[in-house]
């Protein structure tokens, strides 16, 4: 048996992956793949509208957060999000706690201003900065919910008057949160909700429109919101598996069951590091991310023994990114806890 660790594309729920192979040879008996189907069909358009009104659902959201799901993934938010909101002599403020924050800003920068509010950059971003202050005349902070690469996670959202916005695209779903207090949310489906190729956005139709500089068409939110994310071909595919995942969600109890079971997975891995004398995590541990469980052995002479080890007996995609080495186990909402628990067994036998 494989257990899949890989932070992205990842694992997904094995009904979903047998729905979608069934629909890619026949969708729902038309005898058509779901490959080739018009988008602008009842078919598939139905699709759509379903997927959208699911992640309202789940999210709670209000009438004034639209939903869209756009081509690309979250790298295309970096460039489209300030390009919406900054005009060039505005200023927007970001926190700075990973690689995908830090890339953030650096398309932030091509338009308008950016205040770097608060950095953990210093300490290789080990933790999540809590004292710092958002400029009132900021047209909006940006935050990057989970640190995918280092293991870090946004547990508290700062409190602010600004218009928030987040990259959530690797703890999507995964917990309760007021989703409505966010301007916007952006997410690449590839983590907790579907393939690789799509991104959710969600936004408060409110804070558009205000700046003066033109949009291109194609990169205005609010084109996408008039054409119900149908303002030009979208990913077929990729939403119907991100719909199958929504409905799979929704059927186990919706975001406060997988919050539930994301925090005993989580708690089980941790529990076996701390215990654990060959291994040990850099992150404080009041910032530890629940879906992205970094850690390193004591001995990094060790390390490329035990992933040979654990590799030998199915664990899949744990090697850590290139940048923080190490080991990274990614527990996404589909991953089931028994395969931490095998995770767990094999580093206690290794130990032994």
């Amino acid at each position: 048996m494989i257990h899949n660790f890989n932070a992205g594309p990842s694992i997904l729920p094995k009904e979903v992956f047998e729905q979608a192979a069934e629909a890619v040879i026949n969708y729902n008996q038309t005898g058509l793949s779901i490959l080739e189907m018009g988008h602008r069909t009842p078919a598939f358009t139905a699709i759509m509208e379903e997927a959208r009104h699911l992640v309202k659902e789940l999210m709670q959201l209000d009438s004034d957060h639209q939903v869209l799901f756009l081509h690309g993934g979250a790298s295309t938010q970096f460039m489209q999000v300030p390009m919406n909101l900054l005009d060039p002599k505005d200023t927007a403020a970001y926190a700075d706690t990973g690689v995908w924050s830090s890339k953030a800003i650096k398309e932030a920068k091509l338009f308008g201003k950016v205040d770097v509010v608060c950095s953990s950059k210093e300490k290789n971003y080990s933790y999540i900065p809590k004292d710092f202050a958002v400029p009132n005349d900021a047209k909006y902070f940006h935050i990057t919910t989970n640190n995918t690469i280092y293991g870090s996670q946004w547990h508290q959202i700062p409190a602010t008057s600004n218009v928030m916005v987040a990259d959530m695209s690797s703890d999507i779903f995964s917990r309760q949160l007021d989703f409505n207090s966010f301007g916007l949310i952006y997410a690449g489906a590839q983590k907790n909700m579907g393939p690789a190729g799509v991104n959710l956005v969600v936004v408060n139709e409110q804070i558009l429109g205000k700046t003066k500089h033109p949009i291109p068409t194609m990169m205005d939110y609010r084109n996408h919101i008039a054409e119900g994310s149908m303002l030009n071909t979208p990913p077929v595919f990729a939403v119907y598996v991100c719909l199958l995942t929504l409905r799979w969600l929704q059927s186990i109890g919706g975001i406060d069951a997988i919050e539930k079971r994301n925090k005993e997975k989580a708690a089980l891995l941790y529990q076996e590091i701390d215990r654990n004398e060959l291994f040990e995590t850099r992150i404080a541990k009041e910032d530890r991310s629940l879906m992205n469980i970094c850690f390193t052995m004591k001995d990094p002479e060790l390390e490329k023994s035990f992933y040979q080890y654990v590799t030998d007996n199915g664990i899949v995609g744990i090697k850590g990114h290139r940048l923080s080495g190490g080991f990274r186990a990614s527990l996404y909402n589909a991953m089931p806890i028994s395969s931490v628990e095998f995770l767990v067994s094999l580093m206690q036998s290794f130990n032994k």
